[in-house]
């Protein structure tokens, strides 16, 4: 079945070029120039990809990127006019998962499109080969450790947690795989992104973080234990 791409532009003529150039590489695509209505398609159609623009009217493509994020592991592709830093790094902060700056080459757009979309199928075939915890409305549970999906809330012996983002996204991906060992290396891939400029301890210095907020004590861990050699497997 072809991939489905949600393309959110108010340039009437780009968007339009993106659906062309998309769909002749096989993909079914959906567009829109209206942010309030990407939010509805995107809920609707549950594409496999987002393309979005930062610059739109009534709510802007970051605002946008935000409630959806806390509601889908979509990735998305951000596009701006600018290329500002700041841009980059607030796209990236409220889940972007990669970034292209106008004006930019046709194939390029099209290049990263098949490499996040090549990551999300690999992803689909990993979880796959191994029972994942699945979520029931939004909320996975282990004992007195609570993750709401939906409010993007940890809540512990029944108080919810200050925590970071990545802090969040970790912790949560960790949670999908329980019983299952992790490497660093695919932790960073999937939790700060195939281009994220940094090193395992990056990881390292996130799980101890985290140890200290949801262990009984943080240096002998019960729920987020050190595979020597290998990374981390996460027991509920």
């Amino acid at each position: 079945m072809a991939e489905k791409i949600l393309v959110v532009d108010d340039e009437i003529s780009l968007q339009e070029t993106l659906a062309y150039n998309l769909k002749k590489q096989g993909y079914n695509v959906e567009t829109t120039g209206d942010g309030s209505e990407a939010i509805e398609l995107a809920r609707e159609i549950e594409p496999d990809l987002i393309i979005l623009d930062v610059m739109l009217p009534g709510l802007d493509g970051f605002e946008i990127c935000r409630i959806l994020r806390r509601e889908m592991t979509t990735p998305v592709l951000m596009l701006t006019a600018r290329d500002d830093e700041i841009d980059r790094v607030v796209g990236l902060e409220v889940g972007a998962d990669d970034y292209l700056a106008k004006p930019f080459s046709m194939r390029e757009l099209i290049a990263r499109v098949k490499a996040m979309l090549r990551r999300v199928r690999l992803d689909h075939e990993s979880i796959s080969q191994k029972e994942t915890v699945k979520p029931k409305s939004g909320i996975m549970e282990f004992d007195n450790l609570r993750i709401d999906m939906t409010r993007r809330e940890i809540i512990l012996n029944d108080a919810v947690i200050p925590f970071k983002p990545k802090e969040f996204e970790l912790l949560t991906f960790f949670a999908q795989h329980q019983g299952q060992v992790l490497s660093r290396e695919l932790i960073l891939e999937r939790v700060w992104g195939w281009d994220f400029i940094g090193d395992s301890r990056t990881v390292d210095v996130h799980v101890r973080w985290l140890r200290e907020k949801i262990e009984d004590d943080s240096a002998n861990p019960v729920r987020i234990i050190t595979v020597r050699g290998a990374g981390y497997r996460f027991e509920g």
